[in-house]
């Protein structure tokens, strides 16, 4: 696929890896569709992509709320008349222990509400999304590509059990839709990184941080322009779908 003058929705676009995605694929021509849940950050973005000469609008638009996503992609295909691309960027993690246990009593568990509501979003968000943008790219005789972000904690994490089990739920959905809509000239792809340099890894404490690289072959987070090459490459590759590129420095979980 050539990017230029290609319809590009990105979700989780207001800051972050999405927005730096959306840059990226802006640089190759692309009209940007970014959609979060921060309307300010949101047409911050999209006047600075603007300048770099290519339509962007945004949408408000909750990934959990079917409703909303319904409408919002079919706003999206009228607003551009063409959609051509899908990243699955939205996501959160809510981390803990499945029990916390001391002196031999469980004093702590994860709640189903921790656990739920990170499925929400990264699972049925991701769900949601990829099936308005696959009708819309159908509807409106679109070539296309999704592209969901898994992470390298899919093969299981300590502290993890919901982000873990999300992770994994969503590169096995990029299998799936590749084999669902080839038929329609849709491919899939999934981007599966490690730790990346963002204002959440920037929370970290310094210990933590420095413990993680020590897990790193090449002893340093990803840079997001990684993420954005990584992302422009299954777009501009036609004979790729429905694998995972595993973007995590030699990290293994």
């Amino acid at each position: 696929m050539d990017l230029a003058n290609k319809v590009i929705s990105i979700t989780g676009a207001a800051q972050g890896l999405g927005r730096a995605m959306a840059d990226s694929l802006a640089a190759q021509g692309a009209h940007i569709a970014l959609i979060d849940m921060q309307p300010d950050a949101l047409q911050n973005a999209a006047v600075e992509l603007r300048e770099k000469g290519v339509k962007a609008e945004y949408f408000v638009i909750d990934v959990t709320d079917e409703d909303a996503v319904e409408k919002g992609f079919a706003n999206i295909a009228n607003t551009f008349g063409q959609l051509n691309g899908l990243i699955n960027s939205a996501g959160i993690m809510r981390d803990g222990m499945l029990l916390k246990v001391k002196d031999g009593k469980v004093v702590d568990k994860m709640s189903r509400q921790q656990f739920q509501s990170v499925l929400d979003v990264n699972v049925t968000g991701t769900f949601l999304c990829a099936r308005e943008a696959a009708a819309q790219m159908i509807e409106t005789g679109s070539d296309g590509v999704i592209i969901n972000i898994s992470s390298v904690s899919r093969g299981g994490n300590m502290g993890q059990s919901n982000y873990s089990a999300s992770k994994s739920a969503v590169a096995t959905m990029t299998v799936t839709w590749a084999k669902e809509l080839a038929r329609y000239g849709i491919r899939t792809g999934c981007i599966a990184p490690g730790l990346v340099d963002t204002a959440m890894a920037a929370q970290m404490r310094p210990e933590m941080r420095d413990k993680f690289l020590q897990t790193v072959p090449l002893r340093r987070l990803a840079d997001v322009s990684e993420l954005g090459h990584a992302a422009q490459f299954i777009f501009e590759n036609d004979y790729f779908t429905g694998r995972t590129i595993e973007l995590d420095g030699g990290t293994r979980v």
